[in-house]
């Protein structure tokens, strides 16, 4: 499947680094489910970080971190990253699983009259982890973000001042850039969407909502 859109050059780094969070990094895991290149290029980036690693001189290590260390290597990680891969559905697998079921079992918060919220657990405490469902056709009000915002298309797309995004393109904004998706038409979009603040509407005729959206971390 072709994609037109992709995490930028920084963002491979960090996921290659492991220093984005853990929400970042499974939203990022399930662009690689569609996108062959980004997946090659973080790999290549892992790579070029241990050989980087291995050139260090050793450095000596106290018995207290030694012992921290040791004692997590039995711990269960939150989330798993294999190598990606879709499920039969064509969601990517790491997300069905974090679902427990199809887009149709989900508890939807309905927010607009086009738009739809359902929050997914990660145990990310920092970051929001949701599916966004636009009706077909519908729009978003304008809004922007008092963090950043980054978006994967599962099903259908959205348009928006920088373009037309389908199913695998990916998008990510900094604080304070507004838009004003809107779902093309004959489907509707669902998007999975990794806050590390809520969104806020700047038109007048949803301002009011603005206290009333907080962020669903963990």
């Amino acid at each position: 499947m072709a994609t037109h859109h992709h995490p930028q050059l920084e963002l491979l780094t960090e996921y290659a680094a492991g220093t984005l969070s853990l929400a970042q990094l499974a939203c990022v895991s399930a662009h690689f489910n569609y996108c062959d290149d980004c997946q090659r290029t973080a790999e290549q980036l892992q790579d070029v970080g241990a050989a980087l690693f291995e050139a260090q001189d050793a450095a000596p290590v106290g018995d207290a971190l030694l012992n921290a260390v040791l004692a997590r290597l039995d711990e269960a990680p939150p989330l798993s990253y294999g190598k990606p891969r879709r499920s039969e559905n064509g969601v990517p697998a790491l997300l069905q699983r974090l679902m427990s079921g199809d887009f149709s079992d989900l508890a939807w918060r309905k927010i607009t009259s086009a738009l739809s919220i359902a929050y997914l657990k990660t145990g990310d405490p920092n970051y929001e982890f949701a599916l966004y469902q636009i009706k077909a056709g519908g729009t978003i009000p304008d809004h922007d973000h008092r963090g950043s915002e980054m978006t994967l298309v599962l099903e259908g797309g959205f348009s928006d001042e920088r373009g037309t995004y389908h199913p695998g393109d990916f998008t990510f904004r900094q604080a304070s850039e507004a838009h004003a998706p809107r779902a093309l038409p004959g489907q509707d979009c669902i998007c999975l969407a990794v806050l590390d603040a809520p969104l806020r509407f700047t038109g007048w005729k949803h301002r009011w909502m603005n206290p009333f959206l907080t962020l669903h971390a963990g």
